[in-house]
């Protein structure tokens, strides 16, 4: 190893502390203490010869020498992991993991998934379920399915499928009191979340009703839509999560009304990464469950509107 190189664990305690312009979170981020990171990056500092932070508050600031050289430590450290990366992936052959937020996990994918499992029996498929972007530089991720309006820089994307905002709630709810009117509602408790399309449901429904300011504000929409089916209020609930408990009569829709998701789902991998043969496999696999699950949308929606004709 060249003499001139510096100590790789500072160089790896310095990089986080300039990224996070805090030494604490830097040694969260890499499970060492405060002291620990302050001590790497006086030893980095000794062997440049020059000061790499400024202190500001209760954080610190890179100098123009740290701005320098975090980015090249940066820039170094992005290479080895994407070396490390590409290693791993040509000798695990048999392994797929994917991404996905925790309420499309759990309420959509993991009900399906194993028809894909079947197809592929000596295929390992790790599923991991975060809120989090998936960072494919450094994360053992082959394919992510994403929310939103689509695409990303960077990112193949391929789009899954649309979907839309509609009230649902437990039968228990009502006691056969069903709501006839969007006002009928204020004497419901309604549940909360944020961000959701509360306004766009109401110019849907041609009211002007406030938005929920009391109980939980949720962050996960299966935890939420879990607190419904408990009976404990009425939602907006994605169709695409909620579709499940509506196909079990466990939650019922309300008033008819549903308002166009502000996104759609699509599946990513790196734009610059050649898709393996478990991502294309995976690829047809979903693409068709979405086209199949919508086109049997649709034609349930075409025969209510025929029996409302008739």
């Amino acid at each position: 190893m060249p003499s001139s190189l510096p100590p790789l664990a500072a160089l790896r305690a310095f990089e986080a502390a300039a990224r996070l312009e805090s030494f604490s979170r830097a040694g969260d981020e890499i499970h060492v203490t405060h002291g620990a990171v302050s001590h790497q990056v006086r030893a980095l500092e000794d062997f440049v010869g020059a000061p790499l932070f400024v202190r500001q508050g209760r954080g610190v600031v890179p100098t123009a020498d740290g701005r320098a050289l975090a980015s090249a430590v940066r820039a170094a450290l992005g290479q080895v992991a994407d070396a490390a990366q590409a290693i791993r992936r040509r000798h695990r052959a048999d392994r797929l993991t994917i991404s996905v937020m925790p309420s499309f996990g759990s309420r959509w994918l993991m009900p399906r998934v194993g028809g894909f499992m079947a197809a592929h029996p000596d295929w390992e498929v790790n599923i991991e379920s975060t809120a989090a972007l998936v960072d494919f530089a450094r994360e053992d991720v082959d394919v992510a399915v994403r929310f939103g309006p689509g695409p990303w820089v960077g990112l193949h994307a391929e789009f899954l499928m649309d979907d839309e905002y509609l009230l649902v709630a437990s039968p228990s709810l009502f006691k056969s009191r069903l709501p006839k009117t969007p006002q009928d509602l204020l004497r419901l408790p309604l549940l909360r979340a944020d961000p959701e399309p509360w306004a766009m449901w109401c110019a849907a429904a041609g009211v002007d009703l406030p938005r929920p300011d009391k109980g939980i504000d949720y962050q996960d929409m299966g935890v939420m839509l879990q607190t419904a089916i408990d009976g404990q209020g009425v939602m907006l609930a994605r169709r695409s999560i909620a579709r499940m408990e509506l196909e079990r009569k466990t939650l019922v829709p309300l008033l008819g009304i549903t308002c166009p998701a502000e996104g759609a789902y699509w599946l990513v991998w790196p734009e610059e990464r050649t898709p393996s043969e478990r991502v294309l496999a995976f690829r047809d696999w979903i693409v068709a469950e979405a086209n199949r699950k919508t086109t049997a949308r649709a034609v349930t929606a075409a025969r209510s509107t025929v029996g409302r004709l008739r």
